[in-house]
């Protein structure tokens, strides 16, 4: 068997959010088999990398044990050897403060193949999202980039003349950077512009002057942060769109909208600043995640429920055979119809065995998975609730038999019950079955362990439960959802959903009034707009 030939690609991550990132790093990162990645990489980004994907933190962090450069090293030429396809991911561009000289260097010397692939500086970057052009024809005709992560070797006589610095590693030693440059010459009227978390919804911004900054940002935090020193700085009133408030301002995504229904209120960026956290099936599409990000939200996706095939097909296949003795097949979700409709084809049949069945279905998603077997639904009750289909049937069910594929562990015992005691002879077949997974995404455990989210959105009851026990075998011995969801908004698609909710929260914050994963968005929407 032939050896794969393994390969290292250096990647630049950019300033920090996912939107940023460049079409190629984006495409190597969802092939990537091994992720090596820095402390400040945006934990987004580590949820666009395969799900088998060994993931490996190297992030050195100021005063904290971190992987020695000789450890990231050796990473990179043993995955490189085993014939991996490595991502060796840097914040910003791999080439501007990124220390790639030794990786490589170590790459070239064990004969592993590499490529260099550029991402946008946190120093270009950072001002431009802040509003501040680096050059002008008047006030700057150049700039400087450096660190200042050892103001003692810099040449601050030099640096004092330059009409624009942008300094990167220097919140530490803000103090020390203002004193040298007003030592040589530089006015303490100079403007200055410290931006931190530049690309992210933690972005910051502070404007001041030589003279005053350090009094304004004493005891804060300023790391990570890019300063900006030059009149330049003072340009930044005239460029923005709307008034700011710099203390607290925030970048962000506008990517174009995915199709909405028209009647989504009209804000365009409503989400701007909130932190969403969508729970969903594991491999399921993030078309919804997508219309969060459109409207300005940073999403973070944690997968709350594994769908997989029944402990057993006899029960299905059984029915299969048997189609013809069927009036009614009734499909809830696109698990089932995805299942049912394998097993068919498995069985050497097609949907030409369903020629005498009709077909009742929940919700719009459902009913567009059915089309795309070629096949439309001859009922779909209003409101999109199964528990409505019943008193909205089109027909009698007196002596009608229905086939009702379901997931292995039940429910809908609502509508079975209420379709038998119309008359109908209900025939339950276990298609399917959820598990909750076995872990939590990392950007998902920080994010709920930090207090960065806002919103936790919903899209049914297993999705409730398995979130509960997931953040129960994580965060707490004695699980207490209100310790840690305290001012998150609960978002639940529908009644069904909220009810869990209630149940396992104690409350629900926002139920869609449409319960498809439209409506929910412009419950969010209406939500933002309003709080």
């Amino acid at each position: 068997m032939t050896q794969e030939i393994g390969k290292v690609y250096l990647v630049g991550a950019g300033p920090g959010d996912v939107a940023y990132l460049t079409v190629k790093a984006y495409n190597l990162l969802a092939a990537a088999q091994v992720l090596v990645y820095d402390a400040l990489v945006d934990a987004q980004l580590l949820q666009c990398v395969p799900d088998d994907c060994l993931k490996l933190d190297v992030g050195k962090r100021g005063g904290k044990p971190s992987t020695t450069q000789a450890e990231i090293n050796k990473l990179l030429v043993k995955h490189c050897v085993e014939g991996k396809k490595v991502v060796r991911l840097k914040s910003g561009d791999p080439l501007i403060f990124g220390r790639c000289t030794s990786e490589i260097q170590a790459l070239k010397a064990s004969s592993c193949d590499f490529e260099l692939v550029p991402g946008i500086s946190s120093a270009l970057a950072a001002p431009l999202l802040a509003g501040i052009p680096l050059t002008d024809p008047v006030l700057s005709r150049g700039f400087a980039v450096f660190t200042a992560h050892e103001p003692e070797v810099l040449d601050w006589e030099a640096l004092s003349r330059l009409e624009t610095l942008v300094i990167l590693m220097g919140g530490q030693h803000l103090p020390e950077i203002i004193d040298q440059l007003v030592r040589y010459g530089r006015s303490h009227l100079t403007p200055i512009a410290i931006i931190r978390w530049a690309g992210t919804p933690d972005q910051q911004i502070w404007i001041a002057q030589l003279g005053n900054i350090v009094e304004q940002t004493t005891e804060l935090s300023l790391s990570p942060s890019v300063i900006v020193i030059g009149e330049v700085v003072g340009l930044r009133k005239y460029l923005q769109p709307e008034k700011i408030d710099d203390q607290n301002s925030t970048t962000a995504k506008t990517p174009s909208p995915p199709a909405m229904s028209s009647n989504f209120p009209q804000s365009p960026l409503a989400l701007t600043g909130k932190t969403i956290l969508v729970t969903r099936s594991v491999g399921q599409s993030s078309q919804f995640s997508d219309r969060l990000m459109a409207l300005g939200a940073t999403v973070i996706e944690m997968p709350t429920l594994e769908i997989g095939p029944p402990s057993s097909w006899e029960d299905l296949d059984n029915a299969i055979a048997h189609l013809s003795e069927f009036d009614w097949l009734i499909l809830t979700s696109t698990n089932g119809i995805d299942y049912f409709f394998e097993r068919l084809i498995a069985q050497g049949k097609d949907t030409r065995a369903l020629a005498g069945v009709k077909i009742a279905v929940v919700g719009e998603k459902t009913a567009h998975s059915l089309k795309q077997h070629s096949l439309q639904a001859d009922f779909i009750p209003p409101n999109f609730v199964a528990d409505s289909l019943v008193e909205n049937f089109p027909e009698k069910l007196d002596g009608k038999k229905v086939l009702f594929p379901r997931v292995e562990s039940g429910g809908r015992e609502v509508l079975v019950k209420e379709l038998t005691l119309k008359g109908a002879k209900v025939i339950e077949v276990a298609a399917y079955q959820s598990c909750c997974p076995n872990s939590i995404p990392r950007a998902a455990e920080l994010a709920l362990q930090n207090g960065k989210v806002d919103v936790i959105t919903f899209a049914s009851s297993k999705t409730v439960q398995f979130f509960c026990q997931l953040t129960n075998n994580i965060f707490y011995s004695n699980y207490n959802a209100s310790q840690f969801l305290e001012g998150v908004c609960i978002a639940s698609i529908g009644p069904q959903t909220s009810k869990t909710c209630h149940v396992l929260f104690g409350r629900v914050d926002v139920e869609a009034e449409e319960y498809t994963l439209d409506g929910l968005t412009k419950a969010l929407i209406i939500w933002a707009t309003n709080s």
